[in-house]
């Protein structure tokens, strides 16, 4: 194959040019410069690897940094579980109007603040909230469950909003499978569950892995809804990121902290990025 010539490949560099300027611009530099803000004691001024070593060995960090990797992993589960059940369901509809119907009340809570939704969540999981009063109502249990400001309280509250995210990419996945392949697996005399294990579901792993990602990052890193659901019970990453700033206005500790998080996010995208090719025809 021939190779294109530079003069070819100069209108193609000219059109990709503002988005590698933004890149630069607005993820290189300030990554290269915290990296650098990172490596400076907060005390002294002198550069070394004190602030990571620090965020490895304090109980106060590692105990954060186990709290988020934690919750991301509960909440990346169950809203894979929940949200691909629901996908499914709206791409098996026959209209494809009853499916865009479907899918725009599936994102309705999206059409909310996130700040909102996280401050519903709470009145509804309060002591006096709807969920306690029609537990006790029944007799299911004997006084109010203690489920606001808490670990499940944050669970809660970003499943219901990740459930919506995965159910988007993974309805994505799902409708473009050939429905040819399920019906010549049942020609075959595959039954529905072998169908749907061999055909569908390794079929749909692009829109599950581009689910967990994007639930993964938005998790790990998220501030707002552990800070209001969770309050200071298990505190996450972030908020610890959050309080070093505000309170010990140690910027080179945040810095530390938050490239912590960055290395996370990578990992999460080379792991899906790896599974994904594995699975690839002639891999």
């Amino acid at each position: 194959m021939r190779r294109p010539s530079r003069r070819e490949s100069l209108p193609g560099l000219l059109f990709a040019s503002p988005a590698l300027l933004w890149l630069v611009a607005f993820f290189a530099a300030p990554l290269l410069a915290m990296v650098a803000v990172s490596l400076r004691d907060g005390t002294t001024g002198q550069y070394g690897i004190g602030n990571f070593v620090q965020v490895f060995t304090e109980k106060a960090y590692t105990d954060a940094l186990f709290n988020s990797l934690t919750l991301t992993a509960v909440v990346t589960l169950a809203s894979l579980v929940l949200a691909y059940p629901l996908a499914y369901s709206i791409a098996s509809l026959r209209s494809a109007r009853m499916q865009r119907l479907a899918l725009t009340f599936a994102v309705l809570p999206f059409w909310t603040s996130y700040v909102v939704r996280s401050y519903a969540w709470l009145l509804v999981l309060a002591p006096t909230g709807p969920l306690n009063s029609v537990l006790l109502a029944i007799g299911l249990i004997h006084t109010p469950l203690r489920l606001a400001y808490s670990t499940t309280a944050t669970e809660i509250g970003f499943v219901h909003f990740f459930i919506m995210l995965d159910t988007l990419t993974i309805y994505a996945s799902l409708v473009q499978i050939n429905p040819r392949l399920a019906l010549a697996a049942r020609d075959l005399g595959a039954s529905a569950l072998r169908t749907f294990l061999s055909v569908t579901l390794p079929l749909s792993l692009p829109g599950i892995a581009v689910g967990a990602f994007l639930t993964i990052v938005l998790c790990i890193g998220d501030y707002v809804t552990p800070q209001i659901l969770g309050g200071m019970r298990a505190i996450v990453l972030p908020q610890t990121v959050m309080m070093q700033i505000q309170k010990h206005l140690d910027l080179p500790m945040a810095s530390a902290m938050s490239l912590v998080l960055t290395v996370v996010m990578a990992l999460a995208y080379l792991t899906l990025y790896r599974f994904l090719k594995t699975g690839e025809p002639g891999r």
